[in-house]
């Protein structure tokens, strides 16, 4: 994997030092890489439109679990 890309965290990571994050990079103009924190060298690859679907998600409130 390329170690000159651009990493960046999620501002819900805390801002903290630590390995507790996600973090998102450009690839190219077409592809994106995922990877968390404490495992740099495990990358998943992906196109922007998932991830943009999955973000949209996670900000609706898609995956927050319902109250009784």
């Amino acid at each position: 994997m390329n170690h000159a890309l651009r990493w960046q965290r999620s501002t819900f990571s805390g801002g903290g030092e630590g390995n507790t994050c996600v973090e998102l990079a450009a690839i190219s103009p077409h592809l994106l890489g995922l990877r968390e924190s404490d495992v740099p060298g495990a990358v998943l690859t992906t196109t922007p439109a998932p991830v943009t679907e999955l973000l949209r998600a996670i900000a609706s409130g898609r995956f927050t679990p319902r109250r009784p």
